[in-house]
């Protein structure tokens, strides 16, 4: 489980592995914010293992962090757990999803 900053291209792309569930949500928090409000409003989920609404939740605030400075959050390449979970609450119209971006 590890969460970081990666490099995409010319932006950086925040990254996440393993869980992003409630248990992982005050951990994840402040560390998905500030990459949201730096600017560069990306993240790489193509390492998460396991995703439920406390995720969402965290993914939803980030997107109005990057909305309040008129940006739209991106999901790049969201793994399967990630898409199951955006499918069934019809979530996934709410982001930018970005298609096999991780590298």
């Amino acid at each position: 489980m590890s969460i970081g900053a990666e490099s995409q291209g010319t932006a950086a792309a925040f990254a996440i592995e393993g869980e992003l569930t409630i248990y992982r949500a005050a951990e994840l928090k402040p560390a998905l914010l500030e990459a949201a409000a730096a600017g560069a409003p990306a993240i790489d989920l193509s390492q998460v293992t396991e995703f439920d609404s406390a995720g969402l939740q965290l993914l939803l605030v980030a997107a109005r962090e990057a909305q309040g400075q008129d940006k739209q959050l991106q999901l790049l390449a969201p793994s399967a757990p990630v898409r199951e979970v955006l499918a069934m609450l019809d979530m996934a119209h709410r982001f930018a999803i970005v298609e096999g971006a991780a590298a």
